[in-house]
Parts: structure tokens; C-alpha cells; sequence
């Protein structure tokens, strides 16, 4: 069962980091985008 999300795309392109010239997502931030909690 997929859930389609509707999150605008200023959104995510403002939790995109540059880091050692790689494009990556905190986790907090994808778990915050999927509406889920964080593990470890």
C-alpha cells in the first residue's frame, strides 16, 4: 500500500545539504518528511 506524499518542492530542496560535494538528507529530516520517528 503506497502513500503518496504532496510536499512542495521548495521544501525539499531545503533540506538537501551540500557536504563534501555529495547531495544528502539528515535522517531527521527524511523522517520528518515521511512523518516518522527516527531510530538508530
Amino acid at each position: 500500500m503506497s502513500k503518496e506524499l504532496s510536499i512542495p518542492h521548495e521544501v525539499i530542496v531545503s533540506k538537501i545539504h551540500h557536504i563534501r560535494g555529495k547531495k544528502v538528507m539528515l535522517s531527521n529530516d527524511l523522517a520528518e518528511l515521511y512523518q516518522v520517528e527516527t531510530r538508530r
